[in-house]
């Protein structure tokens, strides 16, 4: 069972691929989108469409794009926009987000947990301008340091010392590039902890369910590995921010 197909289970029972609750997503999505009736919306690193879709089924005059390497999660977001009837009015493409280009700009661009596509927040800000049309915005997610990570924090993630900053450091580096934060959303450890109890969760009911499964043992070792590199690890430490940025 590769990544991709473990990530799909686990992000089955949550509203989108990124540790953010319902509410919290809407009232991005109406900042982000506040005083348009209509435009152009770009998901890089879209998944199944979360984002993109309900955008469109709320708003008639929107048209979007969604770019996604998991062909499976393309399928699924099809299959979704068809049943609200709004498919006609997106795109998406089987791609690596690093490599899409478009002959026109987009309104809104959207990166929301999915920056490590371009190795990382400043240069997927960069891939972004080069995207959005004068006086479109960005909705882009990250993470950031809560505190001080523990060798335990930074070996549950897999990631160094350097791979984030603190959120004021983030958000000096974000205005730095030229971006002036018009909104953002902290996630709160409410959020956090609904977020990782759903992905362990989601995985860990899709195997007992399916014991018999070939991809069974993996998927509970992934699921297994996660909770305890979470509790045991980045906990308390790891923080997420999506920002709402303009271009000065």
């Amino acid at each position: 069972m590769d990544h991709q197909q473990i990530s799909r289970l686990a992000h089955a029972h949550h509203p989108i691929a990124a540790p953010l609750a319902d509410e919290s997503v809407a009232r991005l999505l109406d900042r982000a989108l506040a005083g348009q009736e209509s435009g152009w919306a770009l998901d890089l690193g879209c998944g199944e469409g979360a984002w993109l879709l309900r955008a469109l089924a709320a708003r008639p005059g929107w048209r979007a794009v969604g770019v996604d390497q998991d062909a499976e999660a393309l399928t699924r977001a099809r299959e979704t926009a068809t049943a609200l009837g709004v498919v006609r009015r997106i795109g998406l493409h089987h791609l690596d987000a690093r490599e899409f280009t478009a002959e026109e700009p987009f309104d809104l661009v959207l990166c929301v947990g999915a920056t490590h596509a371009f190795g990382g927040l400043l240069p997927t800000l960069a891939a972004a301008r080069e995207l959005l049309a004068p006086g479109g915005r960005l909705l882009v997610g990250e993470g950031f340091w809560e505190r001080e990570p523990s060798r335990a924090a930074l070996d549950g993630l897999g990631a160094a010392r350097e791979a984030f900053a603190d959120l004021a450091t983030t958000t000096d580096r974000v205005l730095a590039e030229g971006w002036t934060p018009v909104y953002a959303h902290v996630t709160t450890a409410r959020e956090w902890d609904d977020y990782e109890f759903s992905w362990t969760g989601s995985l860990a009911a899709w195997v007992l369910d399916h014991p018999e499964h070939p991809g069974a043992a993996a998927a509970r070792e992934a699921a297994d590995r996660h909770r305890t590199e979470w509790l045991h690890g980045y906990r308390g430490t790891l923080g997420f921010v999506t920002y709402l940025l303009r271009r000065d």
